[in-house]
């Protein structure tokens, strides 16, 4: 009992990890209607630029700074250079266009840091664990992203519900031309919006990069993951981010953990642990084939 709650929590921050990007992805697609394939790239930007900030200072919260800085900053010259001229073209184009940028920015990050991979030590002020029950020991950096992560996302509803910005962005996201007509510089705003999206995806890359190598290509399996949440909560939705996350998360971390344990049952363990594995690669997409079978819409209409 003790170890499933362990990987419940291992499952629940990753579900954070995930809601950081999917979180900036859906208020790109929901408000912009632009599929952005790159998304992934921001996020190993942002890891890189934190290793590199960490092995020159030693200091995780400037990392932290520095790559999410990054991610913003690369986000937002992306938008302006590149994908401010895909709005009102088919979505075909946009993922041709989004995809060349993945390669770009992989050779890019193999030119600049090599394509030796990078380690992030966790830093020493959370080098240690909580008990957050009896038995149950758990590092306290994992902890900090799920709180983090959680903050964060408190913090992007009230933007989005609660301010005169909000207003704007869902405003922007249902009849642009008339939020233009309105006096607001919607072109700014979609800047913004798009640095806003990036600088989240920078922040899960920094947050992830003690648990993971820093390298190249890092990007395209948890932009993988990040649609599928996506699809799940409901495109355009971030109280579906929120959900779609959590349920990726945990099934993706149980599946890894249990399904070759339960093949152990009646296979050797060279067969149970190679059936075990690939059954938990093809967990989330059952989780998303049984929500789409139930609401093809996913969990939540958009910008809820």
């Amino acid at each position: 009992m003790l170890f499933f709650i362990e990987q419940l929590l291992n499952g629940f921050q990753l579900g954070v990890t995930l809601l950081l990007m999917a979180s900036g992805l859906t208020l790109i697609f929901g408000i912009m209607h632009l599929i952005n394939l790159a998304h992934g790239s921001l996020f190993m930007i942002g890891a890189f630029v934190g290793a590199t900030v960490m092995a020159y200072t030693g200091s995780f919260l400037l990392a932290l700074a520095g790559g999410v800085a990054a991610s913003g900053l690369v986000g937002m010259a992306l938008e302006y250079t590149v994908l401010r001229r895909l709005y009102y073209r088919e979505h075909l184009d946009q993922v041709l266009a989004t995809f060349g940028m993945i390669l770009f920015f992989n050779e890019l990050v193999q030119i600049v840091w090599g394509r030796r991979p990078l380690g992030v030590d966790t830093p020493s002020w959370l080098s240690f664990t909580v008990e957050i029950l009896p038995g149950v020991a758990y590092p306290a950096h994992r902890l900090a992203v799920i709180a983090v992560g959680l903050l964060v996302i408190v913090g992007l509803f009230f933007l989005i519900m609660r301010t005169r910005v909000g207003m704007w962005i869902r405003a922007g996201a249902s009849i642009r031309e008339m939020i233009g007509a309105l006096g607001v510089n919607i072109n700014l705003l979609y800047t913004l919006v798009f640095g806003l999206g990036a600088c989240l995806a920078g922040l899960a890359g920094v947050m992830a990069s003690p648990l993971m190598s820093v390298q190249a290509g890092m990007g395209e399996n948890i932009l993988i993951l990040t649609f599928v949440v996506i699809v799940i909560g409901g495109i355009g939705s971030l109280r579906g981010a929120v959900v779609g996350a959590v349920l990726v998360g945990v099934a993706d971390t149980l599946g890894r953990v249990y399904f070759p344990a339960l093949f152990r049952l009646w296979a050797d363990p060279a067969t149970a642990d190679a059936a075990g594995a690939s059954l938990a690669s093809m967990t989330i997409y059952l989780v998303m084939a049984v929500v789409l079978a139930v609401r093809p819409q996913g969990l939540f209409r958009a910008h809820a």
